[in-house]
């Protein structure tokens, strides 16, 4: 069944850049959809992908575009250690084997095959195990991993070495890799030798890594929640699909946040040395041409 969707923004917007704010489907997704002819606005197709949509215009996806997102699946799975994200090397195990009819927990209109282009949302290491998103959702992996997100995952930790105020409080903030500072992470103790991390970026090995630093050693290392999509009752090895509810609750947890402005706008710059005052505007007396404003230097 086709759908349709009424712009209500106030300035003209790409089409493309629409789509993808709005949840609809990835930038590349629509770039396909109207490349095939399959996007309209007030009825008529359009052409390009840098076509604007005006406010109060009404646009179309026809029925195939619509079947086609809506069959874009998305995986929750609960990997066991042993098995890789990604793509394989040697005699690795892709978490993707585990993706049969008889792992399954509870209902899916859809088992993930050969056709399916399921790729990970977040890496999680192969000696690491708890929740994993696989997904062919450009929307659901920009929401997740794209570079203006800010998505927090949940870890619990065990770890070997002693946990002192000092080593936490370096956990939670004030430790680098590759060079680069890490963000504040939120760090708990749950147990004599349990940590619960909060992280809101996904270095390689970071957890690992940041303990290391530290001179903590990890033993177990398992994630419990992406975003606000949580590992609840799943079983180890068990998957299910990820449901429309969840993921709307994770497009909107993925969201770039837009800074509140605190107090009046920015002052307008200060004209260049030399410059010409705006036509109808007098020059000050007894300030001498081509001297700064008062402006902040």
């Amino acid at each position: 069944m086709a759908r349709t969707f009424t712009y209500s923004g106030e300035e003209p917007v790409r089409i493309n850049k629409w789509l993808a704010q709005s949840g609809i489907c990835s930038r590349r997704e629509a770039e396909g959809l109207i490349n095939d002819g399959l996007v309209l606005v007030e009825g008529e197709k359009i052409a390009s992908p840098g076509h604007k949509i005006e406010p109060g215009q009404t646009l179309s996806l026809a029925e195939r575009a619509s079947t086609a997102l809506d069959n874009k699946l998305t995986i929750l799975l609960n990997k066991p250690v042993g098995y890789v994200s990604g793509t394989p090397e040697g005699e690795q195990v892709p978490a993707v084997r585990l993706l049969t009819r008889k792992a399954l927990q509870g209902e899916s209109a859809v088992i993930p095959g050969r056709r399916h282009k399921l790729a990970p949302v977040g890496r999680l290491d192969q000696d690491s195990h708890g929740l994993l998103i696989l997904s062919e959702d450009g929307v659901v992996a920009k929401a997740v991993i794209g570079p203006d997100s800010e998505m927090s995952k949940e870890y619990i930790v065990r770890i070997r070495g002693e946990i002192t105020p000092d080593r936490l409080a370096r956990l939670r903030h004030g430790l680098s890799l590759d060079g680069r500072r890490l963000k504040k992470a939120e760090v708990t103790q749950e147990a004599v030798q349990t940590l619960r991390f909060v992280l809101k970026e996904g270095r390689n090995r970071q957890i690992r890594r940041m303990c290391d630093l530290v001179e903590l050693r990890v033993v177990d290392l398992k994630r419990i929640r992406i975003g606000p999509v949580e590992l609840g009752d799943l079983a180890e090895g068990k998957w299910r699909p990820l449901t429309e509810v969840e993921r709307t609750a994770m497009i909107a947890a993925g969201a770039p946040r837009r800074p509140k402005r605190d107090g009046p706008s920015p002052a307008r710059a200060a004209p260049r040395q030399g410059a010409k005052p705006p036509a109808g505007k007098a020059r000050r007396r007894g300030k001498p041409q081509g001297s700064r404003g008062p402006g902040p230097r």
